[in-house]
Protein backbone atom coordinates (compact mmCIF):
# COMPACT_ATOMS: atom_id res chain seq x y z
CA UNK A 1 0.00 0.00 0.00
CA UNK A 2 1.65 3.05 -1.30
CA UNK A 3 -0.92 5.81 0.22
CA UNK A 4 -4.21 6.19 1.99
CA UNK A 5 -7.01 9.08 1.15
CA UNK A 6 -8.78 10.38 4.18
CA UNK A 7 -11.94 12.01 3.67
CA UNK A 8 -11.90 15.06 6.18
CA UNK A 9 -15.64 15.34 8.09
CA UNK A 10 -14.88 18.90 8.33
CA UNK A 11 -13.31 20.36 5.51
CA UNK A 12 -10.71 23.03 5.64
CA UNK A 13 -10.61 26.15 2.85
CA UNK A 14 -6.94 26.58 1.44
CA UNK A 15 -6.04 29.38 -1.14
CA UNK A 16 -9.83 29.80 -1.37
CA UNK A 17 -10.48 26.37 -2.40
CA UNK A 18 -11.76 23.78 -0.13
CA UNK A 19 -10.08 20.35 0.74
CA UNK A 20 -12.14 17.70 1.17
CA UNK A 21 -9.54 14.93 1.10
CA UNK A 22 -5.79 14.54 1.93
CA UNK A 23 -4.04 11.52 0.81
CA UNK A 24 -0.50 10.68 3.24
CA UNK A 25 1.92 8.25 1.96
CA UNK A 26 3.83 5.54 3.62
CA UNK A 27 6.67 6.94 5.67
CA UNK A 28 10.58 6.85 4.85
CA UNK A 29 12.90 7.57 8.09
CA UNK A 30 14.32 10.77 6.25
CA UNK A 31 10.82 12.16 6.60
CA UNK A 32 10.85 11.76 10.64
CA UNK A 33 14.35 13.20 10.07
CA UNK A 34 13.64 15.64 8.63
CA UNK A 35 10.34 16.48 10.47
CA UNK A 36 12.41 16.43 13.27
CA UNK A 37 15.24 19.35 12.27
CA UNK A 38 13.07 21.99 12.78
CA UNK A 39 13.12 21.89 15.97
CA UNK A 40 9.97 22.94 18.43
CA UNK A 41 7.50 20.83 20.38
CA UNK A 42 6.90 16.95 19.30
CA UNK A 43 3.42 18.83 17.83
CA UNK A 44 5.23 20.65 15.87
CA UNK A 45 6.97 17.97 14.44
CA UNK A 46 4.05 15.77 13.99
CA UNK A 47 2.59 18.63 11.97
CA UNK A 48 5.47 19.16 9.57
CA UNK A 49 6.00 15.01 9.39
CA UNK A 50 2.19 15.11 8.14
CA UNK A 51 2.48 18.28 5.77
CA UNK A 52 4.70 16.28 4.24
CA UNK A 53 3.21 12.97 3.68
CA UNK A 54 -0.03 14.51 2.73
CA UNK A 55 2.09 17.33 0.42
CA UNK A 56 0.84 20.33 2.02
CA UNK A 57 1.15 23.03 4.24
CA UNK A 58 2.03 22.86 7.78
CA UNK A 59 -0.92 25.66 7.70
CA UNK A 60 -3.33 23.20 6.03
CA UNK A 61 -2.51 20.20 9.03
CA UNK A 62 -2.73 22.81 11.91
CA UNK A 63 -6.89 23.81 10.13
CA UNK A 64 -7.85 20.71 10.29
CA UNK A 65 -10.43 19.87 12.88
CA UNK A 66 -9.31 17.65 15.91
CA UNK A 67 -11.66 14.69 14.88
CA UNK A 68 -9.66 14.80 11.20
CA UNK A 69 -6.81 15.16 13.33
CA UNK A 70 -6.63 12.18 15.04
CA UNK A 71 -7.80 9.93 12.12
CA UNK A 72 -4.62 11.29 10.38
CA UNK A 73 -2.95 9.79 13.50
CA UNK A 74 -4.33 6.73 13.32
CA UNK A 75 -3.63 6.10 10.03
CA UNK A 76 -0.10 7.16 10.22
CA UNK A 77 0.09 4.51 13.18
CA UNK A 78 -1.12 2.11 10.43
CA UNK A 79 1.62 2.48 8.66
CA UNK A 80 3.63 1.52 11.11
CA UNK A 81 2.16 -1.28 12.18
CA UNK A 82 2.18 -2.62 8.86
Amino acid sequence: MSGTTITLQYPVTVDGAEVTTLTMRRPKVRDSRDAQRGGGTNADSEIRLFANLCEVTPATIEGLDMADYLRMQKVYEGFLSD
